[in-house]
C-alpha cells in the first residue's frame, strides 16, 4: 500500500470516530454532558442523536435507540431499547421522558430491577425523587427465575427506596394461579422491622368452620411495636387481639396483650357469653433503688382458652394470676413487697382453689459476720391471706389469716477440712396471729394468737472420697466423686398448734435426712464439666404425728420413712442430655413417681428429639384422681435435598389410654417461597377438633402467628 492511501485511510478514520462521538462542552467538568451515537444533529438547544445511544452526565447513563436532549433544561425524551443507570439502580423501558438534574421523570413500558432484590414489570413509572417511584399496572416479585414462582399484580403501587412498597387492588398468584387479593398491601424491604401487614393463615376446623388470622404489624419507634390480629371462625365468630412490647432506659420494659371474642349468634343453639383475656408484664426501675414488678393474666372464661386456646399446655391448665411485687436490696438487706391472687380451676369439679395475699411483706438480711465462724441473719414478715375454693369464697367461709414473723437465726459453717463441710443453724421463731380458731374447732374466730419455738439445723456434707484416672500422656482424664450428705433438723413444739389456722394443716420438722450423690467429671479445655450424676437420698421422721406424713396410715401407724428418693443425669454434650428420677415407696414396695426427660440435639439441628415420660401414685390413697401416667414426644428433621422441614408432637395419656394432643407440621421452602402446611388435633376439647392451618413467608414478610396459640409448636 502506498503512503498517500495510508494517509487517506488514517484521515478517514479519525473523521468516522469524530462523526461517532461528540461532546458539548469541550472543557472537561462534572457537569459535562457526554454524547456516544452512530449519528446526531444539533438544533439550537436541542440535540437528535440515533443508534446506539449513550448519554454520560454526573453519575447518570441513559442508554436507547433514539434519545432527543436539551442541553440547557437537561430534559431528555428517548425511545427504543431504554436503559436508565443510576447508582445501585438499573431501570429497563420502551419510552422515558426523564431530566437528567432532578433525576425525575416517566418511563413507559418498564422493567428491571429494585435493590436488595425487587424485580418488576410496569405500564408506567413515574420517578418523583431519588427515594420514590409510583408504579401504575405493576407486576412485582422477588423471585430471580425466569418465570417467577411468585408475583403480585396491582393497579398502582409506590416504592420507597431501601424502605418498603405499597400496592393497591392487589392479587397474589403462585405462577399464573390467583390465591388471594387485597386491597392494600404493604411489602418491606428494609431487613429491620417493618410495619405492615404479615402474610395471612388459612385454615379450617370441624367445630369452627373456615379460619382466617391476619396481623398487622406496626414499628412504632426502635423500642416499641404492635401487633394488631384478627381471627375469624366462619361457625362461632370474630376475635381481635392487640399485643404492644416496650423498652424504655432505666430497666423499664413489658408487654401487653389484649384479646376479645365475640360469638357467633345463631337462632338453633345458645351462643356463650363473649370472651376477653389480658396478659400484662411490667418490670421498672424506681427511686431509693426499688424494683418494681407487675404480672397478669386473666382470662374471662376458662372454656373459652380450652376450646380456643392452641397452646395444648396452657390449654389444659386454667389459671388465673395477678400480681404486684415491689423489692429492694442493699447492703445486707432486702425488702419485698407483693399483693398477688392466684386461682387454678379444676375441670373435673367445675370449682376453683383461690389463693390471695393483701398484702405479703419480707424483711430479712444475709448473713452478717460477727466473727469467724458465726453469722447472724434475720427475716421478719406480715402476711395478710386468704385461701379456699371459690365456692367457700361465694358462702364466706374461706380461711384467712394474718399474721406478723420474725425469725433471727445464728449460723455456724465449718470448712476447715477440706473433706468435710458442716453448716448449722439456731433460729428462733416468733409468730403474732390476729386471728385462730376457736378451741376445739374450726371456726375462726378474731382471738389473737402468739407462738414461738426454736429450730436447729445440722448439714453435713461428707467425708468427700474422690479418684483421678490419667490418660497415656500422664494427664488428668476423668474424676469420680463421692458425696455422702446427712441432714439433722429439730423444730420445738409450738403450744396451741391445733388452734393456728394454715391453707392446709399445721406441722413441724423433726427429721434426719441422709444421701448419696456420685459425680464424674471430665477434662474438657483444660477445665472440669461433669457429666455424670447419680443420688439417692430418703427422710426419717423422728416424730411422725407432727410431720408432713401425719395425713396417712399404714395398718393403723403414721409412717415415719419418705419415699427413697433417686436421680440420674447424664449430659455429654449441650445438645444431648438424659434426666431420669423415681421414688419408691417402703411400705408399699412400690414406684410412687417416675420421670424420663430426653433431649437429643436442637431444633437447630437436622434431626432433634425431646422425650418427657410422667408417672406419678399416691399409694397411700387407692383413688385414680390422684395418680398421673402421661407421655410427651416432641421432635423434626430438616432434609435439604428436598427443602423440607418436618415437626410433630403427641400428648398421650397413658393412665386413661387416650390421646389428649397430637400435632404436625411440615415446612416446603420453594426458592424464594416457603410453604407451612400444619395439623392439630386436640381430643381433649369437648368436641375433639382436628384442625388444619397453612401460611407462606414471602422474602421480608413474616408470617401471621396464632395469637392465641402463641409462637410455638
Amino acid at each position: 500500500m502506498s503512503r498517500n492511501k495510508v494517509g487517506l485511510c488514517l484521515v478517514g478514520s479519525i473523521l468516522f470516530i469524530w462523526s461517532f462521538v461528540f461532546s458539548i462542552e469541550q472543557e472537561s467538568s462534572p457537569t459535562d454532558v457526554k454524547i456516544i451515537a452512530s449519528y446526531w444533529e444539533r438544533i439550537k438547544n436541542r440535540i437528535v442523536a440515533t443508534g446506539n445511544v449513550e448519554i454520560h452526565y454526573k453519575n447518570i447513563i441513559v442508554l436507547a435507540d433514539w434519545v432527543d436532549l436539551n442541553t440547557e433544561t437537561k430534559d431528555i425524551y428517548a425511545e427504543g431499547n431504554v436503559s436508565l443507570k443510576l447508582p445501585e439502580e438499573m431501570l429497563s423501558c420502551e419510552e422515558m421522558s426523564f431530566n437528567l438534574d432532578s433525576s425525575e421523570g416517566e418511563l413507559k413500558k418498564a422493567f428491571g430491577m429494585i435493590q436488595p432484590s425487587i424485580f418488576y414489570e410496569a405500564d408506567s413509572i413515574e420517578r418523583k425523587n431519588e427515594n420514590v417511584y409510583s408504579f401504575k399496572k405493576a407486576r412485582i416479585t422477588s423471585c430471580t427465575q425466569r418465570i417467577p414462582r411468585w408475583n403480585f399484580s396491582c393497579s398502582r403501587a409506590n416504592f420507597k427506596k431501601g424502605d418498603y412498597m405499597e400496592m393497591w387492588n392487589t392479587v397474589f398468584s403462585i405462577k399464573k394461579i390467583p390465591v388471594f387479593y387485597l386491597p392494600y398491601f404493604r411489602y418491606p424491604l428494609d431487613k429491620e422491622r417493618s410495619t405492615g401487614f404479615l402474610m395471612p393463615q388459612l385454615g379450617y376446623s370441624g367445630p369452627k368452620g373456615l379460619v382466617f388470622s391476619e396481623i398487622f404489624y406496626w414499628s412504632i419507634r426502635r423500642n416499641m411495636d404492635a401487633s394488631f390480629n384478627l381471627d375469624y371462625y366462619s361457625a362461632r365468630g370474630l376475635g381481635g387481639g392487640l399485643e404492644y412490647r416496650y423498652l424504655f432506659s432505666e430497666g423499664i420494659g413489658g408487654q401487653l396483650n389484649l384479646y376479645y371474642f365475640n360469638f357467633k349468634k345463631t337462632p338453633e343453639q345458645e351462643s356463650p357469653e363473649n370472651a376477653y383475656l389480658f396478659r400484662f408484664k411490667h418490670n421498672q426501675s424506681l427511686p431509693f433503688n426499688l424494683n418494681l414488678v407487675a404480672d397478669v393474666d386473666y382470662q374471662s372464661s376458662y372454656d373459652f382458652l380450652r376450646e380456643f386456646d392452641n397452646n395444648f399446655r396452657r390449654a389444659v391448665v386454667s389459671n388465673r394470676r395477678s400480681q404486684i411485687y415491689l423489692s429492694r436490696a442493699w447492703s445486707y438487706f432486702n425488702l419485698n413487697v407483693r399483693v398477688s391472687r392466684f386461682e387454678t380451676y379444676f375441670t373435673q369439679m367445675k370449682n376453683s382453689i383461690i389463693k390471695r395475699n393483701l398484702p405479703e411483706i419480707g424483711f430479712s438480711s444475709s448473713k452478717i459476720k460477727i466473727f469467724s465462724p458465726l453469722y447472724f441473719s434475720f427475716s421478719s414478715s406480715f402476711n395478710r391471706w386468704e385461701y379456699g375454693w371459690e365456692s367457700a369464697y361465694e358462702a364466706d367461709t374461706q380461711k384467712r389469716s394474718q399474721t406478723i414473723a420474725f425469725s433471727p437465726a445464728l449460723t455456724f459453717p465449718l470448712t476447715t477440712l477440706p473433706w468435710m463441710t458442716l453448716n448449722s443453724s439456731l433460729s428462733t421463731n416468733f409468730i403474732y396471729y390476729f386471728q385462730s380458731y376457736a378451741p376445739n374447732t374450726q371456726t375462726i374466730v378474731d382471738e389473737p394468737l402468739f407462738s414461738h419455738n426454736y429450730a436447729f439445723n445440722a448439714e453435713f456434707l461428707g467425708p468427700v472420697f474422690y479418684k483421678i484416672f490419667f490418660g497415656s500422656d500422664n494427664t488428668a482424664k476423668f474424676k469420680h466423686i463421692i458425696e455422702p450428705t446427712f441432714t439433722y433438723r429439730y423444730e420445738s413444739p409450738t403450744a396451741s398448734s391445733d388452734r393456728i389456722i394454715t391453707a392446709w394443716y399445721f406441722y413441724r420438722n423433726h427429721y434426719i435426712r441422709y444421701g448419696l450423690t456420685n459425680h464424674f467429671l471430665i477434662r474438657q479445655d483444660d477445665m472440669p464439666r461433669e457429666i455424670f450424676t447419680l443420688g439417692l437420698n430418703q427422710t426419717f421422721y423422728l416424730a411422725p404425728e407432727d410431720s408432713p406424713l401425719k395425713i396417712y396410715t399404714v395398718n393403723g401407724e403414721i409412717p415415719k420413712f419418705s419415699d427413697i428418693g433417686g436421680y440420674i443425669r447424664f449430659y455429654p454434650s449441650s445438645k444431648y442430655s438424659i434426666d431420669f428420677s423415681a421414688a419408691f415407696n417402703p411400705y408399699y414396695n412400690t414406684l410412687s413417681r417416675l420421670r424420663l426427660g430426653v433431649s437429643l440435639g436442637s431444633l437447630e439441628d437436622s434431626l432433634f428429639l425431646r422425650i418427657n415420660w410422667y408417672k406419678s401414685v399416691n399409694p397411700y390413697y387407692k383413688d385414680t384422681l390422684w395418680q398421673r401416667h402421661q407421655i410427651n414426644c416432641f421432635g423434626g428433621v430438616k432434609i435439604p435435598r428436598l427443602s423440607l422441614e418436618v415437626q410433630a408432637e403427641i400428648d398421650y395419656n397413658i393412665q386413661e389410654r387416650e390421646m389428649l394432643y397430637s400435632a404436625f407440621f411440615l415446612i416446603y421452602h420453594y426458592q424464594c417461597i416457603d410453604f407451612k402446611t400444619e395439623c392439630k388435633i386436640f381430643y381433649f376439647r369437648e368436641k375433639p377438633e382436628v384442625q388444619f392451618r397453612i401460611s407462606f413467608g414471602l422474602g421480608n414478610i413474616g408470617k401471621t402467628t396464632n395469637f392465641l396459640g402463641g409462637l410455638g409448636f
